[in-house]
């Protein structure tokens, strides 16, 4: 099993930026033997860690190592600092190209799949928010999209008041999403992009959403699950005994990834 640090030039974040892939372009015959996964291509996941993290967390904290060897998966993972991995209007805050530029950038360096159907892209808590932001940003990229306790949090953010925020300030979310008061009708909010797109009769990618009873986001996520299904959107939703914490994200990713490989 290989794994990479990367640090190269973003043109979208001006400055060299740091990331890590794991590549099971090393694994052993014998691994390989009655293993379906290795009779076709290698497919590419796209993973985005949360606030406070950085691209070691998935590769730290998880079993993503042991599952891109055994379902033949690439990892990408980058470092999104505490972007929310938003297109920025302030230089070097082109969150949303860097995911694409980076997702090219391995592409080309490593040979994978320029499919959609071979490219996924997932995350948890602010990175839950990110991968459904980018699915939803570059539908024709990613076949499938999951999200885990995402931070599904525009709507709070849309009518911000410094006296019931403690995580960040006001400062911190203008930099991040604009101007507060037109969140709401932003490309900076999820539900916007995707009623939209329905309004377009343009594609959505299908979604995987699993959100723990014990996490304080549940509830952001039931009325996400709400809007999807009052908006006909097709999702596969997981909802059980868990926290805000890789015991409970660790526990999904595998059904996560076995869900993107169905036909």
């Amino acid at each position: 099993m290989a794994v990479y640090q990367i640090d190269y030039f973003s043109r979208a974040l001006e400055r060299t930026v740091m990331c890590h892939m794991v590549l099971p372009n090393d694994v052993m015959d014998y691994y390989k033997e009655d293993n379906p996964h290795f009779n076709r291509p290698m497919k590419t996941l796209v993973l985005l860690h949360g606030y406070f993290g950085s691209s070691t967390e998935w590769l730290y904290k998880s079993d993503i190592v042991e599952l891109s060897s055994r379902y033949n998966v690439c990892v990408i993972l980058p470092s999104g600092e505490n972007s929310f991995y938003t297109e920025g209007t302030a230089s070097g805050r082109q969150y949303q190209t860097f995911i694409r530029e980076l997702l090219n950038y391995a592409r080309d360096t490593f040979h994978l799949s320029k499919r959609k159907e071979d490219t996924f892209i997932g995350g948890f808590s602010m990175g839950g928010f990110g991968a459904l932001l980018t699915g939803l940003t570059d539908p024709g990229t990613y076949e499938k999209v999951f999200l885990f306790s995402a931070a599904l949090i525009t709507d709070e953010v849309a009518t911000f008041d410094e006296r019931d925020h403690q995580m960040a300030n006001g400062d911190y979310y203008r930099l991040v999403f604009g101007e507060l008061s037109e969140v709401k009708a932003s490309k900076h909010h999820p539900l916007h992009l995707l009623k939209q797109r329905q309004k377009n009769n343009a594609h959505i990618p299908s979604l995987f959403v699993a959100c723990g009873t014990e996490d304080w986001l549940i509830n952001h996520t039931r009325r996400f699950i709400d809007e999807l299904k009052d908006s006909h959107v097709p999702v596969t939703y997981h909802e059980e005994a868990g926290g805000h914490d890789f015991r409970f994200w660790n526990k999904m990713i595998e059904p996560a990834i076995q869900w993107c490989l169905e036909e």
